[in-house]
């Protein structure tokens, strides 16, 4: 069966699509293709990202969204010469806008709630082809926090019956799934380490004035000076000691986060270079205190996501990491910017066949749940 996965991450920086074929246990992706978000688009979206916005915005970038999905959807077909119809079901997360997977009173109740926009019925009519889409409520419903859900997905792929593994996503929030060798599905564990690309994102928009949106290769990480008072100050929140499942967002690490770190005043390129320092001793103090420990690291850290692509990140988390291999996702076959992409057309196929692909000991739900909302076309 051909499945088209598609995801548009916390870092708002466009849409990736993955056709990939699932015969049994075998997993092979077919083509992946990334499509950027038009900058007004972009803006918008950060308009009602955790803000104070209108209902009209809300509603209109929901319709708005499946149109874009539909078209970055038929570019990968096009490219890959695969006939959109051959697809059976395409699985689309939508574009998170809000998301507290931790219950707080609301109204009178203890209410945990999530927002993903990017209507699946219009992104159905739009391909012709079935859609799953919303899939963190069903988790949700279950007593979880809606998230991480890529566990599932990163234990068919990366556990190992004689090494230990840490699966590592970095997109806009970093995330971890610890694979402990030869241990079954429930005995993984996932969850948000902290910040991923999202704080440094944020703070090349704003020394540039938004003609760059992201610190290519980590360069301007790499001509500034790490601050590690600052680090060490951000790390004694609680969150970090706190044990998973627990999950991470914009509601976290948005404009109020980043205005602090301005307010310390430092150079930009010092400023970069500390935030970029925070992302990977975050990821390391969450392998060390959940993933294994100091006593028993893991052997390999496998990196996927946008994160792979700054140099001077992954040199500070493989300093921080002196006793594990940290790989990037291609020693493993495995393209790292399409990860979430296929994760989601994997998801979309277990959900298609009625079968639960949640992982409680990965989101904290009483029980295993079939994921995602179907509209047919």
């Amino acid at each position: 069966m051909i499945v088209a996965g598609i995801m548009s991450g916390t870092s708002l920086d466009g849409i990736d699509v993955a056709l990939v074929e699932i015969k049994g246990k075998r997993i092979e992706t077919l083509a992946f293709h990334s499509t950027a978000y038009a900058p007004e688009v972009r803006a918008a979206l950060l308009a009602v990202s955790n803000c104070d916005t209108h209902t009209r915005e809300i509603a209109r970038l929901h319709f708005l969204l499946p149109e874009l999905y539909a078209a970055a959807f038929k570019a990968c077909c096009k490219s890959a010469k695969i006939d959109p119809k051959t697809v059976g079901v395409i699985g689309c997360h939508g574009q998170t806008i809000f998301h507290e997977g931790t219950k707080t009173a609301v109204l009178g109740h203890q209410i945990a709630s999530t927002l993903q926009i990017g209507d699946g019925n219009i992104l159905a009519a739009r391909t012709g082809v079935p859609v799953i889409s919303d899939f963190r409520p069903a988790d949700m419903a279950a007593g979880g926090k809606g998230a991480p859900l890529v566990p599932y997905v990163d234990y068919l792929l990366f556990h190992h019956d004689e090494g230990s593994r840490v699966a590592l996503n970095i997109g806009g929030i970093a995330n971890i799934t610890w694979l402990p060798a030869g241990a079954p599905p429930e005995k993984t564990v996932a969850f948000d380490t902290g910040p991923g690309n999202m704080v440094v994102d944020q703070l090349m928009a704003h020394y540039t004035g938004g003609e760059k949106t992201f610190d290519r290769g980590g360069e301007m990480a790499a001509e500034g000076l790490v601050h590690p008072e600052v680090v060490a100050e951000i790390l004694r929140d609680p969150y970090y000691s706190e044990r998973p499942p627990k999950t991470a967002g914009r509601e976290q690490y948005g404009p109020e986060f980043v205005a602090r770190l301005l307010a310390l005043q430092l150079s930009p390129a010092d400023t970069v270079a500390t935030a970029t320092y925070l992302t990977a001793a975050s990821i390391a103090d969450g392998i060390t205190r959940f993933a294994g420990g100091e006593e028993n690291p893991p052997d390999e850290v496998v990196v996927s996501g946008g994160g792979v692509h700054n140099k001077t990140l992954l040199r500070f988390l493989r300093a921080e990491l002196p006793e594990t291999e940290v790989v990037r996702a291609e020693i493993h076959g495995f393209d790292p910017d399409a990860k979430e992409a296929v994760a989601f057309a994997i998801l979309a196929h277990e959900s298609w066949h009625k079968r639960p692909s949640n992982l409680p000991s990965a989101t904290g739900a009483r029980y295993p749940a079939v994921l995602g909302k179907l509209s047919l076309p």
